[in-house]
């Protein structure tokens, strides 16, 4: 196994006039065979005081934060938190075509290794046969990750993600370069672990989508998770705080200039919004007690020689 995890432990921090960002370096907080390690978003604040000592008399804290982890129980869930991405989920690259004991390239992690016959399953861990490359450019306001290639069978993509803060917004922008001789066939959405201010969720949340909602057909198991979900137009509420995780898929959404989705806790005002420049593939929202995320995917598909990007902005509001 390739060893790229990064020798520097502490986190990139990028600042605007009114963000802070706390990005993990790849390979220090997260190491599974699940989410990207690159531009892995622990934590944004809002407003946050500027570095240095705090001022004697000065106004009181009025920052904000948005990101919280999947679980508090340690070893529970697949080590998510705030905003980090991943590819593949049901459609990972070469994974079908692949002998047990042959790899195939996990986008964002490495190349992994196919244990058996059985169908991929985002929950199982694998086994890491060689790390992709990444180097790191950093400055104030920016980082951009570049993962190197490694052919795989005939699959090879450099992948290049670059996090930019700029007043209140967050921008997240994708490069996917098909360096190999076959094309790449995938989706990649971020799972964005939502919680503001540490609030529960619960009924002071609205989470509003810029179309009438719809679910997509479930099974019966299935149904019985968003029995607490409170559907109004485009509207999605809770009726209390939820015992157990919800999951569901929505109906009806398309390429728009609107936020694809907005968060707001509405005792406090405060707000956070995502912003797409492409036509999604597929809108879900999972969450338990703490965590509300919703989920906009993108569709991946780029022949050999072909780049494809797209984009995520954030908005936060207070």
């Amino acid at each position: 196994m390739t060893n790229t995890i990064s020798e520097h432990k502490n986190p990139i921090v990028l600042r605007s006039n009114r963000l802070k960002v706390d990005i993990a370096q790849p390979g220090t907080v997260y190491q599974g065979t699940r989410f990207d390690w690159t531009a892995f978003i622990m934590q944004v604040t809002l407003d946050a005081a500027p570095p240095g000592p705090p001022r004697r008399g000065g106004p009181p804290d009025r920052s904000h934060t948005f990101c919280v982890v999947e679980s508090f129980v340690p070893g529970q869930g697949s080590g998510g938190m705030g905003l980090c991405n991943e590819f593949g989920i049901e459609m990972p690259v070469g994974y079908d075509d692949a002998q047990p004991g042959e790899s195939f390239p996990k986008l964002g992690v490495g190349l992994l290794t196919r244990p058996d016959e059985a169908p991929y399953n985002f929950f199982r861990p694998y086994e890491i046969a060689q790390l992709f490359p990444i180097s790191l450019s950093v400055t104030d306001t920016q980082a951009t990750f570049t993962v190197e290639p490694l052919d795989c069978r005939g699959y090879a993509a450099r992948v290049v993600k670059t996090v930019s803060v700029r007043e209140n917004e967050l921008t997240l922008a994708y490069s996917l370069e098909n360096v190999g001789h076959k094309p790449i066939a995938t989706h990649e959405y971020c799972h964005n672990f939502m919680g503001i201010d540490g609030h529960l969720v619960g009924p002071d949340y609205r989470l509003s989508l810029p179309y009438p909602i719809t679910l997509e057909p479930m099974p019966d198991w299935m149904g019985r998770m968003v029995e607490n979900l409170l559907i109004e137009q485009g509207d999605i509420r809770l009726r209390q705080t939820p015992q157990h995780a919800f999951y569901c898929r929505l109906q009806g959404y398309s390429q728009t200039d609107a936020a694809q989705w907005e968060l707001a806790h509405e005792p406090s005002g405060v707000v956070m919004r995502e912003y797409d420049d492409f036509a999604p593939v597929r809108v879900a929202v999972w969450g338990v007690s703490h965590v509300i995320s919703a989920e906009v995917f993108a569709g991946i598909d780029v022949q050999p020689g072909e780049t494809q990007r797209w984009t995520r902005r954030y908005v936060f509001l207070s």
